[in-house]
């Protein structure tokens, strides 16, 4: 279509420019007809003027609301990133947080993809409880300019037909084969890395061959394209690895200047068996009537400078990145398993926290300083369970130096844990799954990871260090990076009262709702067969927890003043609060960011910390599809953890997976989501499907492409009764 367009009956011209300045002197929204009309053109000259207005959509130049065309300046626009549901509905998450999250439906989505930063035109702006509508004006920046693609068949005599790995994606992509050998015999299922290219048709893009994965069914494949969708660096920059290098391996007797000797005092270390990066050491005495706690923690301040090149890709990550089979390290090895690894008889640099506390596990005096120390004992939880917890007279011998010791660490630890129930903090008991391979990296099998009371010591004395230091920092005015959590969301906490009332597990929504009130809720049903769907309800209902400057407290901690201290080889959180800590203490050789500074690094690591989660969730849910293949046609035993208008999901108890069963696969009725109640209701039957519900089910399909499990259910084979 050429710039001009000429009416012949009247000799008017009309063109883009035209239109533009029609409706800028009419500085309103006018409908394709009055447009027409104002330019003087004629019906038989509708399409004429319709497909220009197409086109200055497709520009952003103008914004459609219903029947009408505005100019996108004046029009309400909001910039934010594009998140696609897997129904194939979107919502824009606005830059600014001030606003609520738009709904974008698929056909107004226009080239935009999941993950994209776009403009949007809000079509209709919200109204009661629901999300303001929009329309995508135009694609501000490519979430994804490199993703990982499946082969689906060849395609002419070189080229291959894709789908991303990313069920949110959903486009066709084309690809010819490059340089890459393995294009020539690559099958269904192979995975490749592809750079995006032109747009061929709707559903439908070019792309070219970066690398080559593997095949889909390989675990370590499966990993590649998590961290390859999330955008999870793989490798650092050349000036970080350089830095690295140029560090010591060891720490030398000028590192010790200003700093107490700690090396006499038996701190040890308690991780998991394959842990590599040791950041916290632990030591308990009597002190008194009370005890004394020593918590030291890795000083990676000391090597990496704010600003310096492992400081800014540190930054970037956020925190390191945990995977099955392999870990992302916020820091290379050298650091996080080496100089900056609190490994047992070499001297470490450290930052230490000692609090005093009194016969009842009440915390009393605290003191923060730097530290020299040396590790005395590289142990497991596993064999803190064993030696300690259960009193295992074997295992307590392998180390006997430390039983003393570590006696009284449970000692304390019970006595701080009682404590904090007793002021609120929230424990769901929820188990994760862990994934066992063999020595081929195939799945044997996914069970709950098993936790006892070590994992518990460690955790408590982590949480009082983190408090004593958050309180330190706040009690001097000092800069801080808080760990914040805010209260339940009120909307989801009155329906999760509603239905818990409705099922006869609670009365009234009370008043006030505090982490005690929800705390005895959770031991309420503690035990019994409610205990699942309280946890579960309960913790959806939750808020994310979030890294900012400003303290309000953590609500699921019942603490008034909480930061993140212990992980700095993980966490950048950490790092930030190891540095103003040293300011405090009056390091005069330490940087700290501004105030404003800060709120941009909270934003930042808060959303590094929910892609790691996304990934460990996908990841997860990757292995379990795989694993699951070799498995359809098998009963397993399950409860019902979700409910939808189109099927609720099961949580298998054999093994840790959930899958689905479709409403369209119940053939004995016509059901019914009843959302108020959480139930899925049969209309002649009355047979019902309630949230922990146990079921028996088969396993009728499995999707690695969809990421889903079809389920069905075994007649006789549920916890069956009818709604009355």
């Amino acid at each position: 279509m050429g710039n001009k367009k000429k009416n012949k009956s009247s000799g008017n011209v009309a063109d883009y420019k035209d239109i533009l300045r029609l409706l800028r002197t009419e500085d309103r929204p006018m409908s394709g007809g009055e447009i027409q009309k104002k330019l003087g053109l004629t019906k038989r000259h509708r399409k004429l003027v319709k497909n220009l207005l197409t086109d200055l959509v497709k520009q952003g130049k103008l914004v459609k609301t219903r029947s009408a065309y505005g100019l996108a300046g004046k029009m309400s626009t909001v910039t934010g990133k594009l998140q696609v549901q897997r129904s194939g509905a979107a919502f824009v998450l606005p830059d600014d947080k001030r606003r609520g999250d738009i709904f974008i439906h698929q056909k107004n989505q226009g080239e935009a993809w999941h993950g994209d930063r776009v403009s949007v035109a809000i079509t209709n702006e919200k109204r009661g409880t629901r999300n303001a509508e929009g329309r995508v004006l135009r694609v501000l920046e490519r979430g994804k300019q490199v993703f990982p693609v499946r082969v689906v068949r060849p395609m002419g005599a070189t080229g291959l037909l894709c789908n991303p790995t990313d069920p949110r994606l959903d486009f066709g992509i084309v690809v010819e084969p490059g340089d890459f050998e393995e294009t020539a015999s690559a099958g269904k299922g192979d995975i490749f890395l592809v750079g995006p290219g032109e747009r061929i048709n709707p559903n439908l893009w070019q792309g070219k061959i970066l690398d080559y994965l593997g095949p889909e069914s390989d675990a370590d494949v499966q990993e590649s394209i998590v961290k390859s969708s999330h955008s999870i660096s793989i490798d650092f920059p050349d000036k970080a690895i350089q830095q690295a290098e140029e560090l010591p391996d060891v720490p030398g007797e000028d590192d010790f200047a200003g700093r107490e000797d700690l090396r006499n005092i038996s701190f040890v270390t308690i991780d998991g068996e394959t842990a590599r990066d040791f950041d916290d050491a632990v030591y308990v005495e009597k002190f008194g009537q009370g005890y004394k706690l020593w918590v030291a923690i890795a000083d990676v301040s000391h090597y990496v400078p704010m600003n310096s090149p492992l400081d800014r890709e540190a930054f970037e990550r956020g925190n390191s990145y945990y995977f099955p089979r392999s870990v992302e390290p916020m820091f290379p090895k050298a650091l996080s398993n080496g100089l900056c690894s609190l490994n047992p008889d070499v001297p470490r640099l450290a930052m230490a926290v000692t609090i005093e506390f009194d016969s009842t596990g009440q915390p009393g005096k605290t003191a923060c300083f730097p530290a020299v120390i040396l590790s005395h004992g590289r142990l497991t939880y596993t064999q803190v369970n064993a030696a300690i917890i259960e009193k295992d007279n074997s295992e307590r011998e392998k180390i006997s130096d430390l039983v003393p010791m570590l006696d009284l660490a449970e000692e304390l630890a019970r006595k701080i844990n009682s404590r904090r129930k007793k002021r609120g903090s929230i424990e769901f008991d929820l188990p994760e799954p862990k994934i066992i391979f063999n020595e081929a990296g195939v799945t044997e099998d996914i069970k709950p990871l098993s936790r006892n009371f070590a994992h518990q010591i460690v955790e408590e004395f982590m949480i009082a260090a983190n408090e004593a230091v958050a309180e330190f920092l706040t009690d001097r005015d000092m800069p801080c990076m808080y760990r914040v959590h805010p209260g339940p969301d009120e909307e989801k906490l009155t329906n999760l009262f509603k239905i818990l009332k409705r099922v006869g597990l609670s009365q009234e929504q009370p008043k006030e709702i505090t982490p005690q009130t929800l705390q005895n809720l959770i031991e309420k049903v503690e035990g019994s067969g409610q205990e699942y769907i309280v946890s579960r309800l309960l913790l959806r209902s939750m808020k994310q927890a979030k890294y900012q400057p400003e303290n309000e407290g953590h609500f699921g901690l019942a603490s008034e003043c909480y930061c993140h201290f212990t992980s700095p080889i993980r966490r950048y959180a950490d790092l930030v609060v190891h540095r103003c800590l040293k300011v405090a203490l009056g390091d005069t050789h330490q940087a700290i960011p501004g105030q404003k500074q800060l709120v941009h690094i909270g934003g930042h690591l808060s959303a590094r910390e929910r892609v790691a989660m996304e990934a460990e969730r996908e990841i997860i849910k990757r292995i379990t599809m795989l694993f699951l293949k070799g498995r359809v046609g098998e009963e397993f035993t399950g409860v019902v953890s979700a409910l939808a208008e189109f099927g609720f999901w099961i949580e298998l108890k054999e093994v840790m997976a959930e899958g689905m069963v479709r409403l369209a696969s119940l053939n004995d009725d016509y059901y019914a989501f009843w959302k108020d109640h959480q139930m899925i209701i049969g209309e002649r039957s009355g047979r019902a499907f309630r949230l922990g519900q146990t079921v028996k089910v088969r396993l009728e399909s499995v999707s690695l492409e969809l990421l889903e499990a079809g389920l069905s259910i075994v007649e006789g084979g549920e916890d069956f009764k009818k709604y009355v």
